[in-house]
């Protein structure tokens, strides 16, 4: 039996005035006649209208909200208002009952927090089937927008010795037995007894391995889960999330800038084409949480337009810093309204960085020529005459872009190609050139400018859907104490 995908059956006019069976989950059966059908093809709902002397008592008593049940009938031009066709059902059958007084999500306004309590059954909702099929849209465009420019997809491991980031956040794998592992003579556990024969942990990057496979292929991107062990329970962190990470040899700064502008766009140009109803079912939801806030809190776009916004205007393209030099010329700082200190060398916070997208700007920004003591060993250093050097201090060729509402949402350099400064970088800030010599091979056979950047799955689609919190766009979050479903 073919089952016809209700997407299809309200978008094709040539199914209209055809047989067609359609499957999917009660939304509402109201009049004790029309059942509001959804399969998660698509956020609009099928009326199914059925025949009240066909259909016994008992088995409409069975229509109640999350049964699945499956139709067969016409599809005719509806006789009521709020959707083009109507399905005249002539059979009908209860595929799985739910109990309506057991089944947690009722038809009706339910809080993101009981939702995330009931991650297994929140995709069912409007609001949640609509973000995971707008991931599931940017998911695509990510390998579309790589595979269009030649980049070859490449699979860095998940279990690794080194820490890419150098922030020491790792999650240990090991099989020894926490109460009594062996120990060296030391009285140090003894990883070389461990199933890896050394310490091992779960990624928080692919980088290091992309690159080696760039100085051979060219182009590769890795696409896949990474992690981090941050005791963190903020809006904006996960311990596994997923991250998206090109590199590129013969690629330099500015190339680089281009290609990751040009990924934002492709993705969001993809989700306005292929998601518009999830999109204007999210933008009403947004305008409606903006409504409860303070009029100088509230967003001058909606999400819609902001989405357009972005895919119609050039990224502004500036320095550190030039951004130093904003911000300490802004009313914030002058009335000390910023939380954290701005001053050349130190990193710049969240809140630093929605002010000039958000206030001064109001466009996406790429800023460029970071100090080197706040960004990562492998960043190239900047010389005289490069874009984003300094007479302050040593920079490096770093970039993140910067979203509105989101702050970072991608963070990339140019690498440092050069063999000598990167050992004298990797000694600076401590790094262990000895776990690293397959990485520092790399430099020594055959080196080349190249590039990279990281793009966080998940910032992304928070962007893109207007959800405030991380957990919301993420299938089942990996938090600290919380690892359900």
């Amino acid at each position: 039996m073919d089952i016809t995908p209700i997407k299809s059956a309200l978008d094709d006019e040539a199914l209209t005035g055809t047989t067609i069976t359609v499957a999917g989950w009660v939304r509402t059966f109201r009049n004790d006649r029309f059942i509001a059908l959804n399969d998660g093809s698509t956020i609009r709902n099928l009326q199914c209208v059925i025949d009240q002397n066909a259909v016994d008592a008992a088995t409409r008593a069975r229509f109640t909200t999350s049964a699945s049940v499956r139709c067969t009938g016409t599809l005719v031009p509806s006789q009521g208002s709020g959707q083009r066709v109507e399905l005249q059902v002539a059979d009908v059958a209860v595929l799985g009952d739910s109990d309506a007084e057991a089944y947690p999500i009722q038809p009706k306004k339910h809080s993101l927090e009981f939702l995330r309590e009931n991650a297994h059954l929140r995709f069912r909702t409007n609001t949640y089937s609509a973000i995971f099929r707008i991931r599931h849209q940017v998911s695509f465009g990510i390998h579309e927008y790589f595979d269009s420019l030649g980049y070859c997809y490449f699979h860095s491991p998940v279990i690794t010795a080194s820490d890419a980031e150098g922030a020491g956040e790792m999650f240990r794998v090991s099989t020894l037995d926490v109460k009594r592992p062996p120990l060296t003579e030391g009285g140090d556990v003894d990883w070389k007894e461990d199933f890896f024969g050394a310490e091992a942990r779960l990624t928080v990057s692919g980088q290091l391995q992309a690159e080696n496979a760039a100085t051979a292929l060219g182009k590769v991107y890795t696409f896949g889960p990474t992690f981090r062990a941050e005791n963190s329970n903020t809006t904006r962190h996960l311990a596994e999330f997923w991250m998206v990470e090109p590199e590129a040899a013969f690629l330099d700064l500015h190339g680089d800038m281009d290609l990751a502008e040009g990924l934002c766009k492709h993705l969001i140009a993809r989700v306005l084409r292929n998601s518009l109803d999830d999109l204007k079912f999210l933008d009403a939801r947004l305008k409606e949480e903006e409504a409860t806030k303070p009029k100088e809190q509230r967003s001058e776009l909606g999400l819609v337009d902001r989405l357009r916004f972005v895919l119609d205007n050039p990224f502004e393209r500036i320095t550190y810093d030039q951004a130093i030099d904003i911000l300490l010329r802004s009313k914030p700082y002058q009335k000390k309204q910023f939380q954290f200190p701005v001053e050349w060398g130190v990193d710049l916070q969240s809140e630093h960085e929605r002010y000039l997208v958000e206030k001064h700007f109001k466009k996406p920004v790429i800023v460029t020529g970071y100090p080197a003591g706040i960004k990562a060993f492998y960043m190239r250093v900047n010389s005289p005459g490069d874009f984003g050097y300094s007479e302050k201090g040593t920079t490096v060729a770093a970039m993140d872009v910067l979203f509105p509402g989101i702050g970072e949402i991608i963070g990339g350099s140019q690498r440092e190609e050069r063999l000598d400064v990167l050992e004298q970088r990797m000694d600076e800030m401590h790094v262990p050139k000895g776990e690293l010599w397959w990485y520092l091979d790399t430099r020594r056979f055959g080196t080349v400018p190249h590039a990279g950047f990281g793009l966080g799955l998940e910032r992304f689609v928070l962007f893109v859907t207007g959800m405030g919190n991380i957990r919301d766009v993420i299938p089942f979050p990996r938090t600290p104490k919380s690892a359900a479903f």
